[in-house]
């Protein structure tokens, strides 16, 4: 079974080596060499996966990855970057990119993420379904639809992207266990690297600010401390 990516990238050389790479993947990819025709592509075509460059022309990835993220909150988004600054990876998870790799890249791990990413998305949380009586976790005021894919606190809908809706049902699942940051990249994120524990840092907090009263005092997801991170436990 093909998968649709849509890559992103302004430097002819690397796109043409995506474009091989993934083709050898069973990928169909489609090309766009700046942002505006980027985002006129993802917002018009369907695709499984955006590979998005940072540094663009006309519109970078930056607010590409914004713009695409409010009209779509589901696709997967795994942007380059070829500088080294720790805030410009952060920020382009901040508003949304699900992954980031820094150029010059492995393409190996590259394929390897984007493999995770696909394989994430076909079991859909199967695995966790399957232990589950209910496709709806409840937890206090705090309703998952993992069905649907659909989170509501006190009746009101909260819009999570791919990835953090995946984290969110991860902990659920399992109210009270402990995960470390390295085992929640393997489990929710399909691959274990050092170094990229602040991935899930970054996506702890952009969780936190969607579903927490008061995200500097979070009631739902809990920080362990020396250790990772938890789901508090039903109150009874």
């Amino acid at each position: 079974m093909s998968h649709s990516v849509l890559v992103v990238e302004d430097n002819p050389d690397i796109a043409h080596l995506l474009e091989v790479n993934l083709g050898d993947i069973d990928c169909d990819v489609a090309t766009a060499c700046n942002g505006r025709d980027g985002l006129r592509l993802a917002l018009e075509q369907s695709f499984e996966l955006v590979i998005l460059d940072i540094m663009l022309p006309q519109l970078d990835g930056i607010e590409v990855c914004r713009q695409l993220r409010n009209k779509n909150p589901y696709i997967p988004i795994l942007m380059l970057t070829a500088k080294t600054s720790e805030l410009d990876r952060v920020l382009g998870l901040e508003i949304g990119a699900d992954d980031y790799m820094t150029k010059p890249f492995s393409m190996r791990e590259l394929l390897a993420r984007v493999k995770a990413i696909f394989r994430r998305a076909s079991l859909n949380m199967s695995d966790e379904l399957s232990m589950l009586d209910s496709t709806v976790i409840q937890h206090d005021d705090m309703e998952i639809d993992i069905e649907k894919r659909n989170v509501r606190i006190r009746d009101k809908s909260i819009e999570l992207t791919a990835r953090e809706f995946d984290l969110l049902a991860h902990f659920a699942s399992h109210p009270g266990r402990v995960y470390s940051r390295s085992q929640l990249l393997d489990q929710v994120w399909g691959y274990g690297h050092d170094g990229y524990e602040h991935t899930v840092n970054s996506h702890i907090n952009r969780l936190r600010a969607k579903i927490e009263n008061d995200p500097t005092s979070p009631e739902y997801v809990l920080t362990v401390w020396g250790v990772g991170y938890k789901f508090h436990e039903q109150h009874v």
